[in-house]
């Protein structure tokens, strides 16, 4: 079951993020072909480390704007539930 929102999810880089996840699936279908093209494990440990990377940099985009407008929102509303789910991304996030 879905959990339902009080709130707008009106983040300022929405559109950057998105950007962004293009970007690194794009660039992830370009390692799959050079895995699939047999070349150097070196090249594809290096670019795989950039799209992981790409990846982290939207995800820490999205946690701050989660952080700036949805928990400080819900703190001034007392909502603690959504504190402590944000935590717990907070958690899996930096695993």
């Amino acid at each position: 079951m879905e959990e339902q929102h009080t709130h707008t999810h009106a983040h300022p880089n929405a559109k950057a993020v998105s950007n962004r996840l293009a970007k690194a699936i794009g660039h992830l279908e370009a390692v799959k072909r050079m895995v699939d093209r047999e070349e150097d494990c070196a090249q594809i440990l290096v670019q795989l480390a950039a799209v992981r990377s790409a990846i982290n940099n939207a995800g820490k985009v999205i946690l701050l704007d989660h952080l700036n407008h949805c928990i400080v929102e819900a703190a001034a509303n007392g909502d603690s539930k959504k504190i402590e789910d944000f935590n717990e991304a907070v958690k899996q996030f930096i695993k």
